[in-house]
């Protein structure tokens, strides 16, 4: 990180955050803590649940689990940071540290969209070609997709920390934000932005829209398979295995789409409820929404808690 204090006079920021009041920090400590610990019990007992019971060991619970355990360190990369800051009156991140935490987010959002596509086809070939499921969705082909999943994203977080490197922060240092995003800081600049925002609105934009549209492409081909079922009871069946997955891509990209397929200089404060919507609040929700809807992991879930309540009582 040298190269950064050469390039720049900027050799720290300062991030505003969710609110400049002081009376409100220690009502958004309490509450980011207990969606942090929330979060993180949710994931965790969805990790053991299905590593713990035979039944759950298939590709779509596999995929839950990675999926889970990713969500876990994408929190972690931003909620910690933000507890800290609510107990400080002057909230300062490092330049390395935002470009760290920044890579972080970035690379541990899109693993999470990719692992969302994958489970999109698990549910496409499940739904669509039945028969050929267990050759398809082989163990073998599962590992390598997750892999796929969670190396591809690195190379899209380093081409814009490496972009971003080429940038000089000169006089302003304030972050309007709770986190270190790219919008803001490029907007702090005092060199050409020209060539990051193109990246931005082109291969970001790409690298967002496309895993959404290869989910799009495989529901529409579920769909269509699930109208051509005659029972009514068929249908529900076939919706019910899909339906918490599209609730959690709704959230997602929703949010995501509303933050980052705009230009940078229409990014404005009103934006953090839908950042902390795609990088808090969809980790902490996606326990729930997968467990809710779900006899199988439901009773896995009780099955593990009924084990630990009775390991507890005996000890």
């Amino acid at each position: 990180m040298e190269r950064l204090n050469q390039t720049s006079s900027v050799t720290e920021f300062i991030l505003l955050g969710l609110s400049s009041r002081p009376e409100d920090q220690k009502p958004l400590f309490i509450l980011f803590l207990i969606i942090y610990l929330i979060t993180i019990t949710g994931n965790l007992l969805i990790i053991l649940a299905i590593h713990s019971h035979p039944q759950l060991h298939t590709p779509m619970y596999f995929f839950l689990s990675v999926l889970s355990f990713t969500d876990i360190w994408y929190t972690t990369t931003i909620v910690p940071k933000m507890l800290v800051d609510f107990l400080l009156e002057k909230k300062t991140i490092s330049y390395a540290g935002c470009l760290t935490q920044m890579y972080f987010i970035y690379a541990l959002g899109n693993i999470d969209s990719c692992l969302l596509v994958a489970m999109a086809y698990d549910r496409y070939v499940a739904i669509c070609d039945p028969f050929h499921y267990v050759t398809i969705m082989s163990h073998q082909r599962c590992v390598l997709m997750v892999a796929f999943s969670c190396s591809l994203p690195h190379f899209h977080s380093l081409l814009h920390i490496l972009l971003l490197n080429q940038l000089t922060f000169c006089d302003s240092n304030i972050i309007h934000h709770f986190l270190c995003d790219l919008s803001p800081l490029i907007k702090l600049s005092c060199s050409p932005t020209f060539v990051n925002e193109i990246v931005l609105m082109t291969e970001a934009s790409a690298f967002l829209v496309t895993p959404f549209l290869c989910i799009v492409f495989s529901y529409i081909r579920i769909l269509v398979v699930v109208l051509k079922i005659p029972s009514a009871a068929g249908k529900c069946k076939a919706f019910s295995t899909c339906g918490s997955h599209l609730t959690v891509v709704t959230l997602f990209y929703g949010s995501i789409f509303y933050v980052y397929l705009q230009p940078v200089s229409t990014y404005t404060v009103r934006d953090h409820m839908a950042t902390i919507v795609h990088t808090i609040l969809s980790s902490m929700l996606n326990p729930f929404i997968y467990s809710l809807r779900n006899k199988d992991l439901k009773q896995g879930l009780r099955k593990l808690v009924g084990r630990r309540g009775l390991q507890a009582a005996t000890s």
